[in-house]
């Protein structure tokens, strides 16, 4: 029996299913919005999904008018970018928010929504650090919210979290919020028929990596090992196919659901975050893609950071799906690792960020930004594990002292 404190709340309603996104306009309708303002990324617009979701607007004439359309988001959720678009909402008289995209479309709009909500001007006066609010010192936001993800990974969708990268100091910082997240979320797998395969891969395993991080939290609880676990094995039943035969809507629909559930057990557990914290800091400095991040380390911080996972690893052995799991809990770490990099082979994403150029030869200011990232607040990463880390990860070699 659990008898320490924890609460557990999951705020946005989910629609899920195919074609879900046709009940679009009665949703933000319902939610009393009249005048809405859709977000999205040049990308979506260029392949046709962004005119999926005007076109519901336009065939199904009502109280609820399309008014803008602002589609410069861009990858990590760029604090200049939030004050255009709280500023595009504004300019067009919206009264409600319509998020379609990845993580860093869905976490833009939820930092335009905590803008204007303060009635902010400008993001980054207020964005220096982990901004951490709760109730009651908050309240609920009356701006209708509906977001649609396209990708199944960051499950940004639900979470009252948005990372968002200030550019004027060069760091990813979190916006915690219990109400920052969307009112309702639409999880329609058509939406994501067109995701490229190398996308389908480090979302998922972004989503894999939420699973884990909250499984092994200090924080964690029977509720979110409940999301925790049954996300582990959607995700590692579901990804090769998202991956390789994208056009299964079976397994689209179940990522979806999947990474929902996973930011949702992530969200309610946060604390030692090491993977999200390295990553983090490479992100910011490097422009990896979150996700891939997320993907190349996952193992090799676990390995480095064993203490940490040795007590509870056998629960996840069993979610993956491992067969004749060792009773030794090192040897069951080395079986879940072992799982992890075949995994991640069959889905063609590497061990390494040898593209990314990162240079060993800098590597105390590497191991800084990671020990300065928000992500890290409750968990201190030793320098050693930091540097062990980056060299396994890197592709790179020392080319001078």
């Amino acid at each position: 029996m659990v008898t320490s404190y924890f609460n557990f709340s999951v705020r946005t309603v989910i629609h899920n299913g195919s074609g879900s996104r046709t009940k679009l306009p009665e949703l933000i309708k319902n939610l009393g919005g009249k005048r809405v303002v859709l977000f999205t990324d040049k990308g979506l617009t260029d392949a046709g999904v962004t005119e999926k979701i005007t076109e519901l607007f336009e065939l199904m004439p009502g109280d609820v008018k399309l008014v803008g359309v602002f589609d410069h988001i861009v990858q990590d959720a760029k604090s200049t970018i939030i004050n255009q678009a709280a500023k595009f909402f504004k300019e067009n008289n919206g009264d409600a928010l319509l998020a379609l995209g990845g993580g860093s479309v869905l976490d833009t709009v939820k930092g335009v929504k905590w803008m204007l909500h303060n009635n902010f001007t400008d993001v980054h006066e207020h964005l220096l650090g982990n901004v951490l609010e709760s109730w009651p010192d908050v309240q609920p936001i009356s701006i209708p919210h509906v977001a649609v993800p396209t990708t199944a990974g960051t499950g940004a969708e639900v979470s009252p979290i948005s990372v968002i990268y200030n550019e004027q100091v060069n760091v990813k910082v979190n916006i915690i919020n219990p109400f920052i997240n969307a009112d309702m979320a639409v999880l329609d797998p058509e939406l994501t028929i067109g995701l490229p395969p190398k996308i389908s891969a480090f979302t998922g395993f972004d989503a894999l990596t939420h699973a884990a991080e909250a499984y092994f939290s200090p924080q964690a609880n029977p509720m979110t090992d409940a999301y925790a676990l049954q996300s582990t094995r959607m995700i590692t039943e579901n990804i090769t196919t998202a991956v390789h035969k994208g056009q299964s809507l079976k397994a689209r629909a179940n990522m979806l659901m999947a990474s929902s559930m996973a930011i949702s057990a992530f969200s309610l557990s946060l604390n030692a975050i090491p993977v999200h914290n390295i990553a983090h800091a490479l992100g910011a400095k490097y422009g990896i893609p979150h996700g891939l991040a997320n993907a190349v380390l996952l193992p090799n911080v676990m390995e480095s950071l064993a203490p940490m996972y040795l007590p509870r690893i056998k629960g996840f052995a069993e979610a993956l799906g491992i067969e004749n799991i060792s009773d030794s809990p090192e040897l069951c770490l080395g079986q879940v690792t072992s799982y992890i990099r075949d995994l991640r082979n069959q889905v063609g994403l590497g061990s390494t960020f040898e593209e990314a150029n990162i240079d060993l030869n800098h590597l105390k200011d590497i191991v800084t930004a990671v020990q300065s990232d928000p992500a890290g607040v409750f968990f201190r990463i030793p320098e050693e594990i930091i540097s062990k880390v980056i060299k396994e990860v890197s592709g790179s070699e020392v080319t001078s002292k």
